[in-house]
């Protein structure tokens, strides 16, 4: 049986002390523990888990009321709620943090775990907390472990050598998808450097093609979010095509040993001779290949060190070691001048036998295709410049229709459609990728031929998950003497993380040095063998965390069929759109596997996404005043924005801060540097803490600020009018029904029938109205329009109250409704003012209230009348009237007429229900 806690007595304004028992009553009735309503519909809400930063500001709360004030609405409805939260525990933030204060990483993690468990308390978030997850902890970190063996099995993890990116701060290897445009580490910042290195992958590019296909299923997700998936899987169509390797030793070209030639005519290497290599290009435009007159390859790609010849070999060595330092968005910029090397090797062109000189330069990556390019300087604009800068032919292959153009005319690449020309058997045909047009001819002239084929590129490179770091889940697998690897045995599962005192990164994992941990014996044939001591990828442990809230307890399996079909996918999922690449596609790669191996029912983990915008706050500097008007600058904000260290007169000192976006202020006898709005954090200095501001103001305030400053997608600016406002609020909701909430509580409840008395019809239809548009804007996420029509509900039923001079039936009845519109934005007051009103258990089993379609019919409405467009009055008119009566009571409206002034009306506008325009 519910219980309902002990009554406050009666209060005048909102008081912030009401929060902590009622908060304590949820948790003790179990309000919004998953499972509470077994058979009623399902609801998966879920905020993305954090990193347990320990010091909780009101502005991570933003999330977390989002998805709160969501899983409110929907239990009041009478929905049985999953509403989870977790712990990203392992990784990098929390392994540096850990460095830096002296602490070991687990000591770390878990006391912020437990500072941020108290903030979310006492902010009133309510979370099934009987299905917490800790990715740090071992009875977590086991499946994850059983997760890579899985994809091991399927071939979908796998290791190798490769070219990765190198974090030189956190000492690291990076997934693709954490360097940033830049070339930084998404974490450090530091710029990415290029290294060669045996690591793990998981074979996402396997499932490129479902990844870009499904995003289609995805009608609930922000339509940038799939964009910059979509941009990032890059699927790009076209051909496969092999040129074959001349002899490496070419011998020198006559008269000229040390620079590339500038024409393929009558020039041809001593040695040409062919070999078993060739380099296999991938181009979306095969139909240009008789125009392509070199090739490019990556400084990194393998047959460089093969194909390049002695006279070569300082100058290419020097030019590699150089493009690996550079950033990619450096390597690709148009705006930079051509560099590249000529490695002294050649290639056959296969569709016309052609001798052309092989490159390297930085535009071309590894990264993308093949690392290799057949270069098209006519038709390709990187090509042109690349050409023009070298000396090199230009041909071209596509002329415009019904002109005729010479490769030497070209001050800039041709790239738009026309007809093929220079190009053999494709001479005459349209150039195009459509039916009919040069590119598939290409290709089908390439397949009946053995020299290539139609292919399919992407853009999307393997996960690579190794990381030589300490604080991460070990990678479950052994290391034979003979070379081989196999998978830790599954009874063995989980290999736990040891316990080292040296976990400082040293560009290999600490764990190697962890001796006694290291060496092992081969369950299998009883020899010495080594664990592999890499951790796992922080995003392994998020892949999948939302699966495990379904069956957190399961000692037995990942989770269970059952408990994953009852409540997957995700019905609501909200989170920052920082992830929109990592996490988010790591996720849904992850659920495909799982959906492939029958463990979950749909292969989308996440059924609509929502990104909320971030909170802002301004941050105040004071400034040492030497005078009434002259002013120092403190030394952080002086290097900030570069002035000198001298002190400055007020007004230019007011001058400089503006074009830094600042503004100065005087209170009272100091002076304040003033910021625009800044993302709240730590580092930043305008964070507020939850504890206190909660504890002095209540979290209802808090959340009201949150909800109503701006539309949850957007950023808002916290501020002290924000709060004021929402204390507001909720003081006049309290001040307007304390006096009454005897009579309230003694009014019949349920059903109400539409009133007959004007006021009361007027004041029933506006609580109609104002249910609908707060059930409407809840689940649209437009919490700031709901919470403002009750403000405008409240204001009527202010003056309604005023008026009637008495708490009436329709007045005790909007009391009850209004209680229970308020509960999924100030949970606190909707449950106090429930108290009050001899409401029993919580105001979250007392049910959404319907609207009464047949109350929102006017009888009367408004229209306004212009003349030529201008406003000239207003009437009230029967809100059923048509065209033809509200034009003729416009030409008869005495103020209408006033203005016409017996000039001719050239014409009437009439908008039902809104206004009549009269042109004269």
């Amino acid at each position: 049986m519910t219980t309902t806690p002990t009554k406050k007595p009666r209060a005048e304004r909102f008081d912030p002390a009401i929060e902590p028992r009622w908060r304590e009553f949820w948790q003790r009735e179990g309000i919004f523990n998953a499972g509470r309503r077994p058979d009623a519909p399902n609801r998966y809400i879920l905020e993305m888990f954090p990193y347990p930063s320990g010091d909780l500001h009101v502005g991570h709360l933003k999330n977390y009321v989002i998805g709160d004030a969501l899983t409110r609405y929907y239990v009041i409805r009478g929905y049985d709620v999953l509403h989870p939260f977790g712990w990203d525990a392992f990784g990098l933030p929390a392994e540096n943090a850990a460095i830096k204060f002296k602490k070991h990483p687990r000591e770390w993690t878990y006391n912020n775990i437990a500072e941020s468990k108290r903030s979310l308390d006492i902010a009133g978030i309510m979370y099934d907390w009987s299905r917490e997850v800790t990715t740090c902890a071992p009875d977590y970190y086991k499946w994850n472990q059983w997760l890579f063996q899985l994809l091991y099995k399927k071939g979908l993890a796998y290791r190798a050598k490769s070219l990765v990116n190198w974090d030189p701060v956190d000492q690291t290897v990076l997934a693709n998808e954490q360097v940033d445009a830049e070339g930084r580490s998404w974490r450090s910042g530091a710029k990415v450097e290029k290294r060669e290195l045996e690591q793990w992958f998981f074979k996402i590019t396997a499932y490129a093609e479902r990844l870009l296909q499904d995003l289609d299923k995805l009608t609930d997700w922000p339509e940038r979010v799939k964009v910059m998936q979509r941009n990032w899987i890059g699927k790009s169509e076209g051909a496969e095509v092999d040129f074959p390797v001349a002899s490496s030793h070419v011998g020198t070209l006559a008269g000229s040993s040390e620079t590339a030639p500038t024409s393929t005519e009558n020039v041809q290497p001593a040695n040409l001779q062919p070999e078993n290599s060739t380099i296999k290009v991938f181009t979306t435009r095969p139909d240009t290949l008789w125009g392509a007159t070199f090739m490019v390859l990556a400084p990194e790609h393998p047959l460089v060190a093969q194909l390049t010849t002695p006279e070569r070999k300082a100058e290419v060595d020097a030019y590699v070691a150089q493009a690996r330092l550079k950033s990619e968005i450096d390597r690709t910029s148009t705006a930079k001048e051509k560099t590249g090397v000529f490695i002294g090797a050649y290639a056959t062109n296969p569709v016309n036998g052609e001798s052309i000189p092989i490159w390297i330069a930085d535009y071309v990556l590894t990264g993308y295709g093949t690392g290799a390019i057949m270069a098209v300087p006519a038709h390709d604009q990187r090509d042109f410049e690349f050409a023009r800068q070298f000396g090199l032919p230009i041909i071209l292959v596509v002329q415009p229709e019904g002109q005729s153009i010479s490769a030497d005319e070209l001050t800039e690449a041709w790239p738009d459609e026309g007809v093929m020309v220079n190009s053999g058997p494709l001479d005459g045909v349209p150039a195009g990728k459509g039916a009919g047009q040069s590119v598939k001819a290409a290709i089908a002239w390439l397949e009946e031929r053995g020299k290539g084929k139609g292919t399919i590129n992407y853009r999307l490179r393997d996960w690579l998950i190794s990381r030589q770091r300490y604080w991460g889940t070990p990678i479950p697998m052994i290391h034979r003497t003979d070379g081989s690897i196999a998978p830790v045995p599954e009874d063995q599962l989980p290999v736990v993380l040891p316990e080292i005192d040296d976990y400082l990164p040293k560009g290999r994992s600490p764990l190697a040095s962890a001796e006694d941990w290291v060496n092992v014996t081969d369950p299998e044939t009883g020899q010495p063998a080594r664990r592999d001591t890499d951790t796992m990828d922080t995003f392994v442990d998020s892949s999948w965390y939302y699966l495990r809230y379904t069956d957190a307890q399961n000692a037995d399996e990942i989770f269970s069929k059952a408990a994953a079909a009852r409540w997957m996918p995700v019905d609501q999922y909200i989170g920052g759109i920082e992830h929109a690449i990592l996490h988010l596609l790591y996720s849904r790669f992850i659920t495909k596997v799982l959906y492939d191996e029958g463990l979950v029912a749909d292969d989308e983990p996440f059924r609509a996404l929502f990104t909320q915008g971030m909170v802002q706050r301004r941050v105040q500097t004071p400034l040492e005043s030497v005078s009434p008007d002259i002013v120092r600058f403190p030394e952080e904000l002086r290097r900030k924005i570069e002035l000198p260290a001298e002190a400055q007169e007020v007004e230019h000192a007011r001058g400089a801060l503006r074009g830094h976006g600042y503004t100065l202020d005087q209170s009272g006898d100091e002076w304040l540097a003033t910021s625009g709005p800044v993302t709240m954090s730590k580092s930043a200095g305008n964070g507020i803490p939850v504890g206190p501001f909660v504890r002095q103001y209540g979290s209802d305030v808090a959340r009201i600020v949150v909800l109503f400053a701006a539309p949850p997608e957007n950023s808002m600016e916290w501020t002290d009018e924000g709060v004021s406002g929402a204390q507001r609020f909720l003081n006049r909701i309290v001040g307007m029904f304390s006096t009454d909430r005897e009579a309230i509580a003694a009014a019949p409840r349920g059903a109400f029938a539409a009133p007959a008395d004007a006021a009361d019809k007027e004041l029933y239809r506006r609580v109609n109205e104002t249910i609908k548009k707060v059930t409407q804007d809840t689940e649209a996420f437009h919490f700031n329009t709901a919470i403002s029509a009750l403000m405008s509900l409240l204001n009527d039923a202010i003056s309604y109250r005023a008026a009637a001079g008495a708490a009436t039936p329709v007045f005790a009845w909007l009391a009850h409704t209004y209680v229970r519109l308020l509960a999924p934005f100030a949970p606190h007051l909707a449950e106090e003012l429930h108290s009050w009103f001899g409401g029993e258990g919580s105001v979250y089993d007392a049910g959404w209230p319907e609207w009464d379609e047949a109350a929102l019919v006017l009888d009367e409405i408004e229209v306004v009348l212009q003349v030529n467009g201008k406003v000239r009055g207003k009437i009230n008119v029967p809100a059923q009237a048509d065209k033809t009566q509200l034009e003729q009571w416009a030409l008869t409206n005495e103020r209408v007429l006033a203005f016409i002034e017996g000039k001719p009306v050239r014409k009437v506008i009439v908008v039902p229900g809104k206004l009549v325009n009269v042109v004269v």
